[in-house]
């Protein structure tokens, strides 16, 4: 059979470059398979992924060495638009996807360059709508919808043209957790249905092991240091130094003293066997106790909202929220894709106005008499896409010009700027220009530029997405400390679960415009009617207590939250 990927000693180096980004790659990935390809940011992998569809060298110009051939095909003999019929993308950024005036004429983007008549074309644009829960959105620009809707658009743009090899980059980036599921279920009825091969970069591993993965690819530093079956990877514990994140079941069984290596079905939570399992957890469960919360109740509020409205255009989004920020804590605000999350985070930051309703600060009272300028002292915002935020050409100017607007000298900020840029992982490149980060780079820099400015409230609308394990760590843990250090009250928009259960005192739930729920992490994701109603997905640690009949459930995702 021939192989759909067959990569032979390839190094790459960009023009732009001095130093190879890729080292010597051989990767052979046959027809129908699923691969995880992950690693540290930086690594290579999405690098690896423009050499195969194209947009190196077509987009990005540097020196290939060595062979590449996709389903037979050498790249080197394939234009651009030859390619896109044996590989479709999904990018991660997905506004630079996007073609169509709306939903509807991006989706039908290929099959019009395809010449498909118009009422195939119609009709299958229909089916990928109700498939992609897409139906209402049909006629809206893709540009209004937010972050998981995006993706869902641009991952329908792609199958519809049935590209026999589907490369996803981060395709769970964006997706509330049981939208994630449920694309991923979607991959594997189509993957069995019309035999795809699919090949997927994203850190999220807890999520893609929920579903069929027949390899994990790792790279570090451009070369392949892992390539092996998910047990294989699982059993070695060293997933951090992979730049993946322990599932939370297996942290729990780590915490409880369980050896690795006798599991069997080690991927999936609810069959997880082995000797003194049962045993080892029991006493686990037996003497864990659900955490303390901050309590907010003696905490002073800091940002009061009531009665908050908001529309866009006739559609009314928010038409009565109210809901109180305390001085100091650190909240997450959750929900399902679409239901407002980062609208009422840009009407906090002043971005856009309320329909009607009230926001006070404390000490400082009702923010609509600021102008964005003046809020910007107060409330700090960090967005979903770094390329909404950047302003400067080079990286260390884009961490200073917040401090140099408001007058510090160069002697002064230049120590601080150093020590964002180390924690960021950014210090080596502090004078490269911006375009030459990645995705996930760029939010780093995008999150560290507005850290530096050490606002009251700082907002951060999925800080870790895109990002490798030990970056996610590393940015949290300096949130922590902020938050810890300087009474900083922080909101965090996120789909991450693993990041609200270790971060978050307390869990916002926003559903529709609607405030749901306001309790703590733990709890939320043990509450099955919230969970279903908010598209969240119920926590591994859970689905194992389930197995094992463990009476705190709650408790132990706390517990591995913290730990």
């Amino acid at each position: 059979m021939t192989l759909a990927i067959k990569m032979s000693d390839v190094t790459f180096k960009y023009d732009s470059q001095s130093e190879p980004t890729l080292h010597h790659i051989n990767l052979n990935i046959e027809q129908g398979e699923r691969v995880l390809l992950s690693g540290p940011s930086g690594s290579g992998k999405t690098t690896l992924g423009q050499l195969l569809n194209g947009l190196i060298p077509h987009a990005y110009q540097g020196e290939i060495t060595g062979d590449i051939t996709i389903n037979g095909h050498n790249i080197k003999d394939m234009s651009i638009f030859e390619r896109s019929f044996d590989i479709g993308t999904v990018l991660q950024d997905t506004d630079t996807q996007f073609v169509g005036l709306t939903v509807a004429e991006d989706v039908a983007f290929a099959l019009e360059n395809d010449n498909v008549a118009h009422n195939e074309l119609f009709t299958k644009v229909q089916q990928w709508a109700e498939i992609m829960e897409l139906e209402d959105l049909l006629r809206a620009a893709p540009q209004e919808l937010s972050g998981g809707q995006k993706q869902r658009v641009a991952m329908a743009g792609v199958l519809i043209d049935d590209s026999p090899i589907l490369l996803f980059d981060e395709p769970l980036a964006s997706l509330d957790p049981a939208s994630g599921h449920r694309m991923l279920a979607l991959l594997d009825e189509l993957q069995e249905k019309y035999h795809l091969t699919v090949i997927m970069i994203e850190h999220r591993l807890e999520d893609v092991l929920q579903h069929r993965l027949d390899r994990v690819v790792v790279l570090d530093k451009g070369m392949i240091t892992f390539d092996g079956t998910p047990d294989e990877i699982l059993k070695t514990q060293a997933l951090a130094q992979y730049g993946l994140a322990m599932p939370g079941y297996l942290q729990l069984l780590k915490l409880a003293g369980v050896s690795f290596d006798g599991l069997a079905n080690i991927t999936d939570p609810a069959r997880i066997a082995g000797p003194d399992v049962q045993e080892k957890l029991q006493v686990l469960d037996n003497s864990v106790n659900q955490q303390n919360q901050r309590d907010s109740s003696v905490a002073e509020p800091i940002l009061t909202i009531q009665q908050l409205a908001f529309k866009y255009g006739k559609r009314a989004l928010f038409e009565s929220v109210d809901v109180t920020l305390y001085e100091g804590e650190l909240v997450a605000l959750v929900g399902k894709n679409g239901s407002g999350k980062s609208t009422l985070s840009k009407l906090i930051a002043g971005f856009i106005k309320p329909t009607a309703g009230t926001m006070t600060l404390t000490g400082i009272g009702d923010l609509s008499g600021l102008s964005i300028k003046e809020r910007a002292d107060y409330i700090g915002y960090v967005s979903q896409n770094p390329n909404e935020m950047i302003t400067q050409s080079i990286i260390y100017d884009e961490v200073a010009s917040g401090l140099r607007l408001r007058g510090m000298s160069e002697e002064e900020l230049k120590p601080r700027v150093h020590d964002l840029l180390k924690l960021a992982g950014l210090y080596g490149m502090r004078e490269w220009p911006v375009t030459v980060l990645s995705y996930g780079q760029k939010k780093r820099l995008t999150i560290i530029a507005v850290l530096a400015l050490a606002p009251k409230i700082l907002i951060l609308d999925e800080p870790t997405a895109g990002q490798d394990y030990a970056n996610a760590q590393a940015i949290m843990n300096f949130v922590q400390d902020l938050n810890k250090q300087f009474n900083t009250t922080v909101m965090i928009i996120t789909h991450d679960m693993s990041l609200m259960l270790s971060a978050a005192e307390r869990a916002l739930v926003l559903v529709d415009g609607q405030l749901l729920a306001d309790q703590s992490p733990a709890s939320l994701l043990n509450n099955q009617q919230l969970v279903e109603q908010a598209d969240l997905s119920i926590t591994t640690v859970h689905e194992l207590a389930q197995q094992y009949g463990l009476s705190n459930p709650a408790a132990l995702t706390a517990l591995i939250g913290k730990g």
